[in-house]
């Protein structure tokens, strides 16, 4: 398997890895510059080369695994019987230089709803290093032409039509999904805030609407619901940057994008 396609695969797998790369290479070495490894929990691919260069990287690989906000570094590695290696001697007699580069699990994003704001919402989102799904119960709005717009995404976009029960997907999302709800059926809203309050694995969640609105709501998932004032907390609504008032999809979007980057900083998921 090739290093692009592992990382794909740790990619679609939501499992983070570490890509370790020769930099430099002075002297003879097993491997060229360019050479590269992806290191996973448990598994491994390509070659730096073998022998004690790839032990020890791959040892510190899953270190930085381990490690919150793990940052790129070097490492350097004299390939000579002179110096004490922890995994055997390598003696080519050159000098190598090896970049280790964490491959941190991306942020996941649910949008239930993709009408005017949904779509504004996935444009701005599309352009950042994320998995993207997006569900709606109409199939207009999931068209490859209304969606084409996102055709230049940096995100992994995964649309969901869901004609009957869109809060099925919840389901089939990956843990730590943040959820946002704003499906142009108040009814739809409600089930969907109902079956995110049950579901334990979810990140944030999301409703878009009115006080009035999420008065009602909050009594009829205290009351239909019995969920308890704690649980229901875990709704955010409104959604958005409470400083940004106006009312146009884009300008809504744009709030929206806002906040739940900041819930990205502070939750670092």
């Amino acid at each position: 398997m090739t290093w692009v396609a592992a990382v794909a695969r740790l990619r679609a797998r939501r499992e983070p890895g570490v890509l370790v790369t020769v930099a430099t290479v002075r002297g003879h070495a097993p491997r060229r510059a360019g050479a590269k490894l992806v290191v996973g929990h448990s598994e491994t691919w390509g070659s730096v080369g073998g022998g004690n260069i790839e032990a020890v990287a791959i040892d510190r690989a899953r270190e930085l695994i381990g490690t919150p906000e793990a940052e790129p570094e070097l490492m350097e590695f004299a390939l000579n019987d002179k110096v004490t290696n922890q995994h055997g001697v390598q003696c080519c007699g050159g000098v190598v230089t090896v970049l280790l580069e964490p491959l941190p699990v991306v942020p996941a994003v649910a949008i239930f709803g993709v009408g005017h704001v949904g779509l504004e919402l996935a444009r701005i989102l599309a352009r950042h290093n994320l998995d993207l799904h997006l569900i709606d119960t109409r199939p207009d709005q999931l068209t490859e032409e209304r969606l084409g717009v996102l055709a230049d995404a940096v995100a992994q976009v995964h649309v969901h039509h869901t004609p009957l029960l869109p809060e099925e997907v919840l389901a089939e999302l990956p843990p730590g999904t943040h959820i946002l709800i704003m499906t142009h059926d108040h009814a739809e809203d409600a089930a969907l805030c109902d079956a995110a309050l049950r579901t334990t694995d979810v990140g944030s969640i999301g409703l878009i609407g009115s006080a009035a609105k999420w008065a009602r709501f909050r009594k009829r998932l205290a009351t239909e619901g019995g969920h308890d004032d704690a649980t229901i907390d875990r709704i955010k609504t409104p959604i958005g940057l409470a400083e940004i008032t106006g009312k146009e999809p884009a300008t809504i979007a744009v709030s929206v994008a806002a906040d739940l980057l900041q819930t990205f900083e502070r939750t670092r998921y």
